[in-house]
């Protein structure tokens, strides 16, 4: 796999925490920092997006694809 590729893996890990794994994080029983597990897991999920979004935009720029500056 070429090094551009494995940047842009990144872009698949919110699908994966949102998506993928939402049938196995449904559940209303354990809780987490007092809040149901569903609840917590979105959570995580919206939190990890934006560093996965900026570490493959930082691969793209490191390889000089990085576009124009706004």
């Amino acid at each position: 796999m070429r090094k551009r590729s494995r940047n842009r893996l990144w872009l698949l890990l919110p699908y994966v925490l949102f998506l993928g794994v939402l049938p196995a994080a449904n559940r209303v029983a354990p809780t987490v920092l007092g809040l149901p597990f569903l609840f917590f897991w979105m959570l995580v999920a919206t939190l990890a997006t934006p560093p996965a979004v900026w570490l493959a935009r930082r691969g793209d720029r490191a390889r000089g694809r990085g576009g124009e500056r706004a």
